[in-house]
């Protein structure tokens, strides 16, 4: 089995496991910041969001910058399965009942422009990427009821979506339910499709910097690889806002989400995309779902992507089930479902901010007047990031855009339903810092096997990492965030925080935020 493909360099991607993406296509880079510059928009971060909003905002005439701390690609967007879709991660009947008709109407209509902004820029300029419009087929997880799709059938018919009931899941046969068609739906290799995007704004002017990591943004002003960026307005795009302390971290959650890729023979299943309406009895608010799509590999296979079993980040205790167990599961669905799979090639997981009003944030920085932020993507990072291209670009050119108000970084949603889901995630963050009364989670050092890690201590507690040569290396456990204690994946090799998600490598470097500095290197604890 090929399925442990490793990230050596610590740029390609924010994780150990590598992509089918990572490991298919070379991330590119770019000259790092040596120099103190000026220009009128300075983007951080180049995955979808920030690149699409560079590439927008160039076509409008602005001067731009992009820096990235890695390469093209090596956040989130390289991690994702890249569903383009207008069919959200929240249904539309829920929306509806959230933000109102006119406003779930929007929802489709910015995420429906989205999918056709990233064919026309397919096609305009000649990215070589995979992209194919195909159907996708939303069907009952088996603790829902029909209800569900009907309900989303007259709330998709009511927003434009020309979607249809359908009494099987085609390319399923072994789900005997009816499934929602949505039609004209997309995907694409989202790396390849950076990669063209990052070269067709070079083209248009642009400049981008990657291994360049912002360490501070304040109005009209980022530090970066200890040099100055003086810029008109900025945009933070790194998945979650590392610029803003507490107020955009009250507003969404951090999950893991986990992917597994098994070769399947070459068009022995017809591409589509499948996901299903999510586990109605799941300890989660978000009531993770799975989601499958193929994509060509080769003259021999293709592939068959299948991610689901999210968690809280730093909490998959909590279901008692570790983080390396959530493959197997992801497996057996697959093999119960498609039993053209064969040998699973690819594994990884992901990081997925979730709003609690179900509504990604693009817009400005609440408090700033020229600092804007792109995060909350959902499970619907593609066309999230594809349309904070064209609202960013409408709102720093001053242009009138609908959209505006509903993705408001700034909007308080107050109904029962998110009234509930935010004091659910901030209890589960709150309950975290309980775990400075927690006993060490070895006895002794040594029982903390090579490449793995343990936090130790009783009050001051210490992130311990067992190097495969037997070495210990010690470092803080406490979050630079806000304070709380990270946790082991010993899945991704990684110190993820339980509260708000920012992730750190075995050797305590910051790999996302919000935190914006590395674990503190301490003595090792005697043992």
């Amino acid at each position: 089995m090929e399925q442990n493909q490793i990230n050596t360099d610590g740029q390609t991607t924010s994780g150990t496991h590598l992509s089918c993406w990572t490991a298919t296509a070379q991330p590119l880079s770019f000259e790092k910041l040596t120099s103190d510059i000026k220009t009128q928009v300075a983007i951080i971060g180049a995955g979808i969001s920030g690149l699409t909003v560079a590439y927008c905002l160039a076509k409008a005439g602005k001067q731009v910058v992009v820096i990235e701390d890695g390469l093209i690609g090596s956040g989130e967007t390289g991690r994702t399965t890249a569903h383009i879709v207008n069919a959200l991660d929240d249904l539309y009947s829920e929306i509806e009942s959230l933000f109102g008709e006119e406003k779930a109407r929007y929802a489709a209509e910015s995420h429906t422009a989205a999918i056709d902004l990233v064919e026309k820029i397919v096609t305009e300029e000649n990215i070589d990427c995979d992209f194919k419009r195909v159907n996708g087929y939303l069907f009952l997880h088996p603790s829902d009821e029909k209800k569900s799709l009907d309900e989303e059938l007259d709330a998709t018919h009511k927003v434009g979506i020309a979607t249809e009931m359908v009494y099987s899941v085609p390319g399923i046969p072994s789900e005997s339910g009816p499934s929602l068609r949505y039609p004209n739906q997309a995907q694409f290799h989202p790396l390849k499709y950076l990669n063209g995007l990052a070269e067709a704004f070079v083209r248009l002017g642009g400049k981008i910097y990657t291994q360049t990591r912002a360490d501070k943004v304040e109005e009209g002003l980022v530090e970066a690889n200890g040099f100055k960026v003086e810029a008109e307005q900025i945009v933070v795009a790194t998945n979650t806002p590392f610029n803003d302390w507490a107020t955009m971290h009250t507003k969404q959650a951090p999950y893991r989400t986990y992917v597994i890729v098994a070769k399947v023979p070459k068009d022995a299943i017809e591409p589509a995309l499948w996901w299903d309406t999510g586990d109605q009895n799941s300890v989660w608010p978000t009531m993770p779902y799975n989601y499958v799509r193929t994509q060509p590999f080769d003259d021999q296979y293709d592939l068959l992507i299948h991610g689901g079993a999210d968690h809280k980040t730093g909490q998959a205790n909590k279901e008692e089930e570790v983080e390396e167990e959530r493959y197997q599961r992801l497996e057996t669905w697959l093999r119960e479902r498609f039993p053209q799979a064969q040998e699973i090639v690819y594994r990884w997981s992901g990081q997925v901010m979730e709003p609690v009003d179900d509504m990604g944030y693009i817009g400005k920085n609440p408090g700033d007047e020229n600092i804007y932020i792109v995060t909350g993507d959902s499970g619907n990072g593609m066309t999230h990031g594809t349309l904070a291209g064209i609202l960013i670009t409408d709102l720093i050119t001053g242009k009138q855009n609908p959209w505006a108000e509903l993705y408001d970084p700034s909007r308080i949603t107050v109904t029962l339903q998110t009234t509930k889901t935010y004091i659910e995630e901030q209890y589960t963050t709150l309950k975290q810092f309980v775990d400075y009364l927690l006993p060490s989670d070895v006895e002794k050092l040594t029982d903390i096997k090579p490449g793995e890690a343990a936090i130790v201590g009783k009050l001051k507690k210490v992130a311990v990492y067992r190097d495969e040569a037997g070495a210990f290396n010690a470092y803080s456990a406490v979050c630079p965030h806000m304070g709380c204690v990270v946790q082991w994946n010993n899945d991704e090799k990684s110190f993820d925080c339980p509260c708000h998600g920012s992730r750190f490598s075995c050797k305590g470097e910051l790999m996302n935020g919000p935190a914006n500095s590395n674990l503190e290197e301490v003595k090792v604890p005697e043992q």
